[in-house]
C-alpha cells in the first residue's frame, strides 16, 4: 500500500477546510442528495463528499457506507487531492498502491474508485466527490466531466453558505 503524498500546500488546503466550518456538522439535506443523484447516475453502490483533513477523511456525505471517517493515511481521496483532474482507479486490487489497502482487503471491498478534488474558490483540493464500487470498472473521459461538474456544485455550495 502507498500512503499518499501531503500536498505542498497542505497548511493553507487545512487552513481553507476549517474555514468553511462543515467538518464535524450535521448532514445536509442538498449534499445527500448530491450525494445519492451521484450514486444513481453512475449506478455504484457508494458515493461521498469525503473532506480531508489532517489524519483522517471525514464524509460530509454519504450513500452507501456506514462508516464515518477513515484514516488518511488508507484513504483513496489522499491521493486524489492530489491532482486537479478526477482519479481514477480502474482495479484496486491490481493497482500497486491500493491493493494490499484495508478497504481493498476488508469491507467495503472497493475495486472501483473515481474522485474529482472539490477545489475551492482559491485554488485549494479540500477533499473530493468519489464514487466506489465492489466490481472492476472503466471510467469515460464523458463520466470523468460529469463527476467533476458535481464537484464544482458541491463546492458552490459549500462556500455559498459556509455553513451548510
Amino acid at each position: 500500500m502507498k500512503t499518499p503524498k501531503l500536498p505542498e500546500n497542505e497548511d493553507s488546503r487545512l487552513q481553507a477546510l476549517r474555514e468553511l466550518g462543515v467538518l464535524d456538522t450535521e448532514p445536509e439535506h442538498a449534499l445527500d442528495r448530491l450525494t445519492q443523484f451521484t450514486a444513481h447516475v453512475f449506478d455504484v453502490p457508494i458515493a461521498l463528499i469525503s473532506l480531508v483533513d489532517k489524519d483522517r477523511q471525514w464524509f460530509k456525505s454519504r450513500f452507501g457506507l456506514e462508516a464515518q471517517q477513515t484514516p488518511r493515511d488508507i484513504s483513496f481521496c489522499g491521493h486524489a487531492i492530489l491532482e486537479d483532474k478526477v482519479f481514477v482507479v480502474p482495479n484496486a486490487t491490481t493497482d500497486i498502491r491500493f491493493r494490499d489497502n484495508p478497504l481493498v482487503q476488508h469491507a467495503p471491498y472497493i475495486r472501483f474508485y473515481a474522485g474529482a478534488p472539490l477545489t475551492t474558490s482559491s485554488g485549494l483540493n479540500i477533499g473530493t466527490v468519489c464514487i466506489i464500487d465492489l466490481e472492476p470498472r472503466q471510467f469515460s473521459d464523458g463520466d470523468c466531466d460529469i463527476l467533476k461538474r458535481l464537484s464544482e456544485d458541491i463546492v458552490r455550495l459549500l462556500e455559498k453558505s459556509n455553513v451548510l
